[in-house]
Order: structure tokens, then sequence, then C-alpha cells
């Protein structure tokens, strides 16, 4: 009983430690304690300026940061925030808020009541499996690793010799990559592909070369990204070496998008359709291209700001705000049934009457 006890509080303590890592707004909101403390008019102050501090620094839109300043700061003078008493309905409020004046769909705002958010927060994000490793405890790790690979990355056989992968997330690039080659060795002998992005939450932008890269014959050139703390854009390419069975640039690929495919999703939808290697079939996408960082506010509230820009070098632009529009559409419960039957047509060299009638 000792041991059990022992792993059950072990647990517990990965579980908080990978809550402090992400998505803790939406775990501890459910699950977490009511808040302890009562905001009073300096705290709620005090958390504004401390928002509009990290947007004026680090949000990719500058003289949104200031627009965005401007009207927080007008709203609490005029007392708009005045009754708001719970840490949790100010961030609710906040991300509201900001979300409106900018459109950002990436933009939010939480809070922690238990937890006081370490100043890390606002450090490097790890590169590499041995960084993410030393910044994390043991617990974690296999956490997270389990949460990145569970049912992410699924494959089937449709009939007619065509390959199915459906992805619910774009993982690390590092946690994920045994898994992108394993799936795709088990793919790599079909006539055709579907890729099912419909319920695909988003992710790294590195996973997102990493897996595109299965689908070039040469190195090519995918997004460029600017950041804003540092000035610079950085060009992404296609990876030299994979460890997985290329799939290749010639054999079919249609995608499956909607509403619920976000972010990393879309850079995947988006960048495929640009370069000509997929056809994207379904209904227009959420609309977030900004990658997003976590920074502190205070000891229990926390941002999350997009501080870089995705820019394809084929559109000199992305889908943010937008979406990725479909070439062919089809509600979302009705995509894969399409895509099979224009993937059928496709391989038997009579796409073009199917893709007419849609």
């Amino acid at each position: 009983m000792k041991v059990k006890r022992i792993f059950i509080a072990c647990l517990v303590l990965g579980v908080m430690g990978l809550c402090a890592m992400f998505g803790t707004l939406d775990y501890w909101e459910k699950f977490g304690p009511p808040p302890e403390a009562v905001l009073d008019r300096a705290m709620r102050l005090k958390t504004i300026d401390a928002l509009v501090a990290k947007l004026n620094q680090f949000y990719v839109f500058p003289e949104k940061a200031k627009k965005i300043e401007a009207i927080l700061l007008q709203r609490h003078q005029k007392g708009t925030y005045d009754s708001i008493r719970s840490g949790y309905q100010l961030a609710r409020q906040l991300t509201a808020d900001i979300r409106g004046i900018a459109k950002d769909l990436h933009m939010r705002v939480g809070y922690h009541p238990k937890m006081v958010l370490p100043d890390e927060v606002d450090g490097p994000e790890p590169t590499s499996r041995a960084e993410w490793e030393q910044q994390s405890n043991l617990f974690t790790r296999l956490i997270v690793r389990h949460k990145a690979t569970r049912r992410m990355v699924q494959t089937d056989h449709l009939d007619g010799n065509i390959g199915y992968l459906k992805l619910s997330g774009f993982p690390e690039a590092f946690l994920i990559a045994d898994t992108y080659a394993t799936a795709m060795d088990q793919l790599a002998d079909t006539d055709g592909l579907i890729v099912d992005l419909r319920r695909n939450a988003g992710g790294d932008p590195e996973s997102v070369a990493l897996l595109i890269s299965y689908f070039v014959d040469q190195r090519r050139r995918l997004n460029d990204i600017w950041d804003r703390e540092t000035g610079t854009t950085v060009q992404h390419w296609t990876a030299r070496q994979l460890d997985g069975k290329r799939y290749g640039g010639k054999k079919p690929v249609l995608i499956l998008a909607g509403p619920d495919t976000a972010s990393a999703g879309e850079d995947f939808a988006y960048t495929m359709q640009a370069m000509k290697r997929a056809t994207v079939v379904g209904a227009p996408t959420w609309g977030g291209a900004h990658p997003t960082k976590a920074y502190r506010l205070g000891g229990h509230f926390i941002a999350w700001i997009p501080n870089q820009r995705s820019i394809s070098p084929i559109t000199h632009t992305n889908w943010e705000g937008v979406g990725v529009t479909p070439d062919i559409a089809a509600a979302p419960d009705m995509a894969l049934v399409v895509a099979k039957n224009l993937m059928w047509h496709r391989l038997r060299g009579t796409a073009s009457l199917v893709a007419a009638e849609q």
C-alpha cells in the first residue's frame, strides 16, 4: 500500500508539472480549487499593465499592441473591470477583449490560483530532446511523451490501395519523429494518401516541416518565420534525411480540413496547397497563423502572445484571420467520403470530371 501511495503521489506531481507547461488554464479551471484571493483594483491594474507591457514587447503587430494598450487602460479607468473579483473571470474578460481588438485567436490570458508561475516560462523553448529533458522532471517527461504520441497519429489502408493518415496535432518534432517514421513506412506502398486534419489542434511548426519532408523528392523551402523580438527572419526547409520512407512528390495527396483544423494543422494544409502538392477538401479552417509563446504576467496570471509571423515564400502571406480555403468544398462530416471518391477517380485518370461535379 505504501508503494501504491508513493506512485499516486508521484503521478499527481507529474500531472501538476504537465499542467504548469501545457494547457494549465483549461485543466486547472476545470479540476483545480477555487481562487483563494479576491482581486482588488490594484491587482487588476497590475495584471493589465503587465499584459500590455508583454504585448508591446513581443506581439507580432506592434501597432495593434498599442491599440490594445489604449483600449484596456481606457476601460480600466472607466471602471469596466471593477466588478470582477475572480482571477478566472478577469482572464476570460481580458482574453475576449484582446481578441476583439486584434482579431487574433491565438491570444489568451490564463489564471492559476494555486501556482506561482516560474520566471522560466518566459525563457527560450527547447530545440532538442536533450534540452527538453534538462528543463523537465522525469514524471513530466513520461506524461508529455505519452500525450505526444498516444493516438496523435493514426494510419489505415482504405479500399483501392488508398492510404489514410489522421493527425490530431503536431507535437514537438523531437518527440514525434519516430512516430512519423513508423506511420510513413506503413503508408509508403499505397497509391494515394488522404491526410485527415479535421480535428487537428495545431502544435510545432518544426513538426509540420518534418512531415512535409516526406512528400517531396528534393529539398524545398517552406514558410519563413519572422521573429518580433529579434527582428530576424528564418527560412524553413524540408529535411535532407528522414528516418522513414519518403512518400515522394508524385503520388496524389488529399487533405481533409475544416473549422477545427487550427494553427500548425493549417500550416500543413496551407503549405502543401501552396506547393501544389496536395488538394484540400472540406471547409475553411480556424484562421490562426502566428506561432505563440507563453509569458508570465504575475504570480498567478499568464498570457499566450503571438511573437512570430509565418510568411509563405509562394504567396508572400499566410492564413491569419481567413483560414485555409479548400480546393473542393464539402461539409466536414462528408469530406472523407468526397475525398475517397475523388482519389478513386484520380487514380483511374478521371479526377477532372469528379472535381467539376463538386
